[in-house]
């Protein structure tokens, strides 16, 4: 089954950028921080970053996320989605208006501009279309950024929300969790290393 999980690292203090985020310093100052996680050697960060790979039928994001990592210090083939694993899933854009070029032409791009609902139905139409050529049940995973995210909880649209807690206080940027959302989790599971606290809730 198809499910639509909410994927993100935060701070301690509920920040998922530095302050004075922007499209050459998309995480903000002190940002990095909070991904070092996806970058460790660590055997159970490496499960995380391959498990959730693995089960990523496609990707949603925001415009301003975006424009960050199709810009010209964004993605790469060492630092994309899923770099040095599975493969690559599709990517839905949540827009008012599609660009008129795209650096990273390479990826599945879909551009919405109907807004985040349909754009996360679209998603979903891909994973699960991804997942009967697999033989696998593949997820849509919202990767951000943080307002993407802050609606769709608000929206009731997330399934499962999977935040990877980092132990840093960044003391402003872009908070998780700006007052839209009230709801039940259900803790599933946490896994803690050195980088990160891994948890895994069902949202109610």
């Amino acid at each position: 089954m198809t499910r639509i999980v909410a994927d993100i690292s935060v701070s301690l203090d509920g920040y998922v950028t530095g302050p004075d985020p922007g499209p050459r310093n998309g995480l903000g100052t002190g940002g990095e921080s909070l991904h070092e996680w996806a970058f460790s050697d660590h055997p159970v960060d490496r499960r995380v970053l391959r498990e959730g790979t693995a089960r990523s039928g496609a990707v949603v994001l925001g415009r301003r996320l975006f424009d960050v990592v199709d810009g010209p210090g964004g993605w790469d083939d060492e630092t994309g989605y899923g770099a040095g694993e599975v493969g690559t899933p599709p990517f839905v854009v949540v827009t008012s208006a599609p660009p008129t070029a795209v650096r990273l032409a390479h990826l599945e791009w879909t551009f919405v501009t109907t807004g985040l609902p349909d754009a996360v139905a679209a998603a979903r139409r891909r994973a699960e279309a991804q997942s009967g050529e697999r033989g696998e049940d593949l997820d849509v995973v919202l990767m951000g950024g943080g307002a993407t995210i802050g609606s769709a909880l608000a929206a009731g649209l997330v399934e499962v929300l999977s935040v990877h807690l980092a132990p840093v206080v960044l003391g402003a940027g872009t908070p998780l969790f700006t007052g839209g959302f009230s709801g039940t989790l259900v803790q599933r599971s946490v896994t803690a290393t050195s980088t990160a606290t891994h948890l895994v809730y069902d949202v109610g």
